[in-house]
C-alpha cells in the first residue's frame, strides 16, 4: 500500500512530493473542454493576448487537481475512504501553459471520526510551486482515512 494510514499521518508531518510536471496546451485544453468551461480567457489565444496577462491562463480547477493528484501516491493511495472537501483555496499567481509544477503537503489537523470507528479524518495543506518556486496554489483538503487494520495473529 502506498498510502499512510491514519495513525502514520501525525500532525507536522510534511511531504515534498516528487512528481513535477510541465502543463501543456493539451492539458488545458482537454480539461477545460470536458468540464464545459468556454471562458476565452483559457482557449482563445487572440482574446487572451489582449487580456491582462496577454496569454492563455491555465484552468484553475486543472492547478488543483493537480496539486492535489500528485499528492496522492506519497498520502492516500489505497488508504482514503473519501475526500469530504477543499477549504481556504487560493490561487495567488497565475499558471500559463508551459509551466512546471511541484507540491508539497502538511498534516494540520487529524482527529478520530464520530461516525466511523474505523477511520480517521485528516485535513491537508496543499501547496503548488511554478518553477520560480512562487506558490501558485494552496488549498486545505479535508479527507476520511482508514486507520490500519488489526495484525494478523
Amino acid at each position: 500500500m502506498a498510502g499512510l494510514y491514519y495513525e502514520q499521518l501525525e500532525v507536522g508531518r510534511h511531504f515534498v512530493h516528487d512528481i513535477r510536471r510541465t502543463v501543456t496546451e493539451t492539458d488545458n485544453v482537454l480539461f477545460s473542454t470536458l468540464t464545459h468551461n468556454p471562458a476565452a480567457l483559457h482557449l482563445d489565444a487572440e482574446a487572451s493576448r489582449a487580456g491582462p496577462y496577454g496569454q492563455i491562463l491555465v484552468n484553475s480547477v486543472f492547478t488543483l487537481g493537480l496539486m492535489v493528484g500528485v499528492s496522492v501516491s506519497d498520502t492516500t493511495l489505497g488508504t482514503t475512504v473519501a475526500n469530504l472537501g477543499w477549504d481556504q483555496v487560493r490561487f495567488p499567481k497565475p499558471v500559463f501553459i508551459g509551466d512546471t509544477l511541484r507540491a508539497e503537503s502538511e498534516v494540520v489537523e487529524r482527529r478520530e471520526s464520530k461516525s466511523r470507528p474505523d477511520c480517521g479524518i485528516v485535513v491537508f495543506r496543499h501547496e503548488a510551486f511554478n518553477q520560480r518556486n512562487e506558490l501558485v496554489a494552496s488549498c486545505l483538503r479535508s479527507a476520511l482515512m482508514h486507520k490500519q487494520p488489526p495484525a494478523s495473529p
